[in-house]
């Protein structure tokens, strides 16, 4: 919390944001880029970062910075590095799955889950749906106590399933990596076939994302972004949350590794309505059914809006930083990464920011949401031009 308060103002200062009014990136906005990351490095927010923006017909700015670890001998972070995706990959891998398999058939979102998984049939969990838990409604705590992996995972799956929920089904809103475990099984239990192997399939293959993988191959060793220790020994290669990697490092909340230039396919098929190049991942109905705000109140203060897509987030209290100044509440929708990663997309606007980060190497001491919010305001008004406070109110 102290290196915090002391990171807020210096960064601001050292990531002054420009007065764009081009839709391409100019020298300012990548001047201010190059600020932001640099100020971040300089007070170990994190060792480096990998910056991508664009729109959907390509990329207008993407570069490295820094090096993939504090060390002496540190590589440098390159537009190659890998890095653990953390929570993305409710959206990369888990929401799009289950979208996917919406578009041949196999699911409707409206389905209960425990229509597919017979250890949902307990009485307070045969009616939740597969959009509750895209949505984070399902009533399931935000995670399950250790202890309870370390039987392997049928194990771990089994006391999920009949934990006691925290509230009623579709009543509230709690940001919950249970409930994407849950779809992770799932997915796995309809396609027949792993997540692991569906996503590749699906998603990752068709939209030529090459670097993009759950338990990426050791060959890749030189490639990736180090977060802690376990045991004693750098994690590298192998997810960070702890849940993942109980499960293998397969799992509907985390697992998936990727680079800046991958997620940023990602952002620009989901800018282009299921498509990009030619392959179309998803039908342009089921991308808009995804991006679609749905709303909830806080039952404690009715005035209080929760906004999610289906795997995205949209307007809730995560999305401050990663959406940042610029980007429309509402219309534009995004998530965030425990490992120091982030997305936004504004389809309607058709523009996009990636910023990978290791920001829990050595420790889990930095914070990087003031760089998040920076950076995505930067492109924001690069590629949107300035905002018009006039016409769109105070700034938040």
């Amino acid at each position: 919390m102290t290196r915090l308060l002391f990171v807020l103002p210096v960064l601001l200062l050292m990531a002054t944001s420009h007065a764009a009014s081009k839709r391409e990136m100019d020298s300012d906005a990548k001047a201010a880029l190059d600020r932001a990351v640099a100020a971040a490095i300089e007070l170990k927010m994190t060792p480096g970062a990998v910056v991508v923006a664009g729109r959907s017909d390509g990329v207008v700015f993407e570069k490295a910075y820094g090096t993939t670890t504090y060390e002496a001998d540190a590589r440098p972070m390159t537009r190659e590095t890998v890095f653990d995706l953390a929570s993305l990959s409710k959206v990369v891998g888990g929401a799009t799955s289950v979208m996917a398999l919406v578009d041949e058939g196999k699911i409707s979102v409206t389905d209960p889950v425990s229509k597919y998984i017979e250890g949902m049939k307990v009485a307070d969990k045969k009616d939740i749906t597969i959009e509750q838990l895209l949505l984070h409604r399902g009533g399931f705590v935000p995670d399950n106590p250790m202890k309870d992996f370390s039987d392997g995972r049928d194990a771990a799956l089994k006391k999920i399933y009949t934990a006691k929920l925290k509230y009623g089904p579709g009543k509230n809103f709690e940001y919950s990596d249970n409930s994407f475990i849950v779809l992770g099984e799932l997915i796995g239990q309809v396609a027949d076939e792993p997540l692991d192997r569906f996503a590749k399939q699906k998603i990752f293959t068709p939209l030529k994302m090459t670097s993009t993988t759950y338990n990426p191959p050791k060959e890749w060793k030189d490639r990736f972004a180090p977060t802690e220790k376990r045991d004693g020994t750098w994690i590298s290669g192998q997810v960070h949350d702890p849940r993942s990697h109980a499960m293998g490092g397969v799992a509907g909340h985390a697992g998936v590794f990727s680079t800046g230039g991958d997620v940023a396919r990602f952002c620009r098929m989901i800018i282009n309505k299921g498509e990009l190049d030619g392959a179309r991942v998803l039908k342009e109905s089921t991308v808009a059914d995804m991006l679609k705000s749905r709303c909830i109140a806080d039952p404690k203060d009715p005035k209080k809006l929760y906004c999610r897509g289906y795997g995205f987030d949209v307007d809730t209290t995560y999305s401050g930083g990663p959406r940042g100044e610029r980007f429309e509440k509402g219309t534009t929708v995004g998530h965030t990464g425990y490992t120091g990663t982030s997305f936004w997309i504004d389809p309607v606007n058709d523009a996009f920011v990636v910023l990978l980060t290791n920001r829990v190497h050595p420790d889990d001491d930095a914070e990087i949401k003031m760089l998040r919010k920076r950076i995505a305001t930067i492109v924001g008004e690069a590629l949107l031009g300035p905002k018009d406070t006039k016409e769109r109110g105070p700034t938040e």
